[in-house]
């Protein structure tokens, strides 16, 4: 796909390349500890996409030799058992990541689970401690999806400082904490939202557009001004008449190619990134732990 379209932003194979790396690390870092990184993912209920994610990030930790400790509970598991889940891992020598799989069934609180997790084992980078080190520049675990994009936009030298960026979304797990990272790279940021008046005209002005909002084909070609670099966190499922379903993004991706800079796929953008971004938080997280960095 990078082949026919010369101007992707190309997070498969960046994702790639961190792996490769992340293994060499962790081969080195178990033969000074005595034993591997260790990710523990939890995972309630049946959720079909949510076993999906799972899989694969279980199956990324198996290729760079980190310890998988997957816990996948029935749905009617109970709020109490899970904090004491969280508190047995966060006790756990084994364990240097812990990550909750949203989403969760409705009759849990997926904020309190968050707090309840140890911050220097918050591989997701979501608890209130790490964002609130995100929002005063200083170091701590940082949330995949936005780290990946960061990651992503440097892999290609694109230029943030003093640019106009655009993020259309303003979740605690995408929109917000990239903001915070775009600010720190000197960008001017700009959050649009659903209650955003006229959210066309805010795009249109945006050297960098990012749209993380789970709706397809939010962001149309009258939305992005020529030679934008367009970054599409959105996945969604769509299925088509004949039966087959697909994954798009928020981002008409053939109207809006030929008019952007740059523009990532989906899939193969940003879900590969933040999959690689998990991996490396929990080897950090490990070093940090050993008092190796």
């Amino acid at each position: 796909m990078a082949d026919s379209f010369p101007n992707l932003l190309d997070g498969k194979a960046l994702a790639q390349e961190i792996q490769a790396d992340l293994t060499l690390q962790v081969q080195a870092l178990q033969t000074r500890v005595g034993r591997p990184p260790g990710l523990a993912v939890l995972m309630v209920g049946d959720n079909p996409a949510s076993a999906a994610y799972v899989r694969n990030k279980e199956r990324a930790c198996e290729q760079v030799g980190i310890a998988s400790f997957g816990h996948h509970l029935p749905t009617e598991t109970t709020q109490a058992e899970l904090v004491a889940l969280i508190n047995q891992l966060n006790q756990d020598p084994r364990v240097d990541g812990i990550l909750v799989q949203l989403p969760l069934p409705n009759h849990l609180d997926a904020c309190a689970l968050l707090y309840a997790i140890d911050p220097t084992k918050d591989a997701d980078g979501l608890h209130p401690e790490n964002l609130g080190r995100l929002v005063r520049s200083e170091p701590g675990l940082r949330s995949c999806t936005p780290a990946g994009v960061m990651r992503l936009l440097q892999k290609y030298n694109i230029e943030l400082r003093g640019k106009e960026a655009v993020v259309i979304g303003r979740s605690i797990l995408v929109g917000k904490p990239l903001a915070m990272m775009l600010l720190e790279a000197d960008a001017t940021v700009t959050i649009a939202h659903s209650r955003s008046t006229d959210l066309a005209e805010i795009a249109r002005r945006a050297d960098i557009l990012i749209a993380a909002v789970g709706k397809p084909g939010l962001v149309t070609a009258g939305m992005v001004k020529a030679g934008a670099v367009v970054v599409d966190v959105g996945i969604n499922r769509v299925v088509e008449a004949t039966g087959k379903s697909r994954l798009v993004g928020d981002v008409d991706f053939a109207a809006v190619q030929p008019i952007a800079g740059y523009i990532t796929p989906v899939p193969g953008g940003i879900g590969p990134m933040t999959v690689a971004m998990l991996l490396d938080n929990t080897v950090c997280s490990f070093q940090q732990r050993n008092g190796l960095k």
